[in-house]
């Protein structure tokens, strides 16, 4: 065996584990959400908004984030995350606090430290809550439009 082919043979397992790990980074990563712990009938009515989802929001594509759950979905990456039967947020006791209706669901609408945005839905017997990464948020509330069908068909308005 010649010298050449030799160091090639040495040293392709470290070029093989170079090659697996840069096909890693952290894009490939999924997203996080914390799942929402709500009561049996609003668990129940979130399972049913799931299967309603679209699976393209804004022109991304569904990845759910970890861990899989039917009370949370993802799209893109940055991801734009749901989460269902979350607990009613303080600000909504706010009669100043921003909102906006898009086809026919109230948004109560929150930026945050980070940048993002957090729109929480408001009269309606779960709260769904879609956060909109700073990355995001250029297109306004667009990927509202694409959550409205879906909640109003499997989320009936009342208070949680």
């Amino acid at each position: 065996m010649s010298r050449r082919r030799r160091r090639y043979l040495v040293s392709s397992p470290a070029l093989a584990l170079l090659i697996a790990t840069a096909g890693c980074s952290q894009a490939d990563e999924a997203a996080k959400a914390t799942v929402p712990t709500p009561d049996t009938e609003v668990a129940e009515l979130c399972r049913n908004l799931d299967k309603q989802l679209p699976e393209k929001v804004d022109g991304l594509v569904r990845a759910d984030p970890e861990p899989k759950s039917a009370l949370t979905a993802g799209w893109g990456d940055p991801a734009i995350i749901l989460r269902c039967g979350v607990p009613r947020p303080p600000k909504m006791n706010d009669a100043e606090a921003d909102g906006v209706t898009v086809n026919g669901v109230n948004w109560l609408l929150e930026e945050q430290d980070d940048g993002s945005f957090r729109f929480t839905s408001t009269l309606r017997k779960a709260y769904v809550e879609v956060t909109l990464p700073e990355e995001r948020t250029g297109g306004g509330v667009s990927p509202l439009t694409d959550f409205a069908a879906p909640v109003k068909k499997t989320v009936p308005k009342g208070i949680a």
